[in-house]
C-alpha cells in the first residue's frame, strides 16, 4: 500500500487523482488545471494514486470478480483499472482531514478550493447522482467525491477489493456507493462533476464518455464496454460472445471525436499551457502517442492553437 500523506503542521486538504498508465497524461493535465485555476493553490495538495504502485491489484490479474451479477476477468491493462483506488484517500490521509478524489479525465474550470472548503454538514462524503439508467437505479457518481476522512474508517480498499474475487462484493454496487449509508451522503451541484457538459457554470469538466475522450480520437478502443445479463438489447450477449472467441478489443472500433468542439479545445489549451510551462515536454506527448494513449495528431492540434 502507498505511504500516508506526510503531515506539514496542520494537515492540508488533498486532491487525489487515481490513474493508470493509459490515462497518465490526462492526470498530469488535470493536476495542472486544479492548481492553475485556483487562487488558493497553496492551501491544498494534489497527489496521484497509481495502479502501478498497488500490489493488491496486480495480484488479481486475470482472476474472476463479481460485476453487475456477472463474473469477469480483472485486467490491470484495462482503461479504467484505477477505479477501485478512489476509495483509498481516507487510508492515505490516516483517516484524518478532508480529501477530494477525482478521475484522471476531470479538469478544473473553477476554483476547487470552493469545494474543498465547503461545509459538509456532518456528512461522510459528498458527490452527485449518476445520470441515465444508473442514476434512476440510485447509483451515485463516485468519480468525484469530497471526503471527511475521519468518518470513513470502514473504507479498507485492499480488503474490500479482494471481496469482489470471493464474490461477496459486487463491483457495480461498490462503485455506485450502494453499499454506503445513504443518510451520510450529501449531494453537491452537478457543476462540480459536469458530465461532458461545459458551460459558464461548469466547475469541474468530466469527459466521462469513454468513446469520445478528446485526446483519444482515432485510436483503437482499449476498454471493455459493460455487459449485463439482459437479453435485450442483444448487443450485450453478442459482445460477450465476440470477446470470448476473439479477445477483449476485437472489432471494438476506434474512439470518436468529441461532439462538443469546445471541450476538445479546452483540453488541448490546457495541454498547450503544460508544454509552455514545462509541466510536460513534447517528448512526453510523443511517447504517449507511440503507446496509443494519445491521439497521433495531438501536437498538430496544439500548434493550431498557437497559430
Amino acid at each position: 500500500m502507498s505511504k500516508k500523506v506526510k503531515q506539514r503542521g496542520e494537515r492540508k486538504p488533498c486532491v487525489f487523482i487515481h490513474v493508470n498508465h493509459k490515462q497518465i497524461l490526462g492526470a498530469i493535465v488535470g493536476k495542472y488545471a486544479l492548481e492553475e485555476h485556483s487562487s488558493n493553490a497553496d492551501k491544498f495538495d494534489v497527489q496521484f494514486i497509481e495502479v502501478k504502485d498497488q500490489d493488491f491489484l496486480h495480484e488479481k490479474e486475470g482472476q474472476l470478480y463479481l460485476r453487475d451479477g456477472d463474473k469477469r476477468k480483472w485486467l490491470n491493462n484495462d482503461l479504467q483499472s484505477f477505479t477501485p483506488l478512489r476509495f483509498m484517500p481516507p487510508e492515505l490521509m490516516g483517516y484524518e482531514g478532508r480529501a477530494l478524489v477525482i478521475d484522471p479525465d476531470v479538469f478544473a474550470v473553477g476554483d476547487v478550493w470552493e469545494l474543498l472548503n465547503r461545509d459538509m454538514a456532518g456528512m461522510s462524503l459528498m458527490c452527485r447522482p449518476k445520470s441515465g439508467n444508473k442514476g434512476k437505479r440510485g447509483a451515485l457518481a463516485s468519480s468525484i467525491m469530497l471526503l471527511d476522512c475521519a468518518r470513513l474508517k470502514h473504507w479498507k480498499t485492499k480488503e474490500q477489493f479482494n471481496e469482489m474475487f470471493e464474490f461477496k462484493r459486487d463491483y457495480m454496487q461498490w462503485i455506485g456507493l450502494h453499499l454506503e449509508d445513504r443518510s451520510c451522503i450529501g449531494l453537491f451541484e452537478n457543476e462540480w462533476n459536469d458530465f461532458d457538459h461545459l458551460t459558464k457554470d461548469t466547475k469541474m469538466l468530466h469527459t466521462t464518455k469513454r468513446w469520445h475522450q478528446p485526446w483519444k480520437t482515432g485510436l483503437p478502443i482499449d476498454f471493455r464496454p459493460a455487459d449485463t445479463f439482459r437479453l435485450f438489447p442483444p448487443k450485450h450477449w453478442i459482445r460477450r460472445a465476440r470477446r470470448t472467441i476473439f479477445g477483449d478489443y476485437f472489432l471494438a472500433g476506434t474512439y470518436k471525436a468529441h461532439p462538443d468542439p469546445a471541450q476538445e479545445h479546452f483540453f488541448f489549451q490546457l495541454v498547450s499551457e503544460c508544454l509552455d510551462t514545462g509541466v510536460i515536454t513534447e517528448t512526453d506527448v510523443r511517447n504517449e502517442m507511440a503507446h496509443n494513449h494519445v491521439r497521433h495528431d495531438a501536437l498538430d492540434l496544439i500548434k493550431q492553437l498557437a497559430a
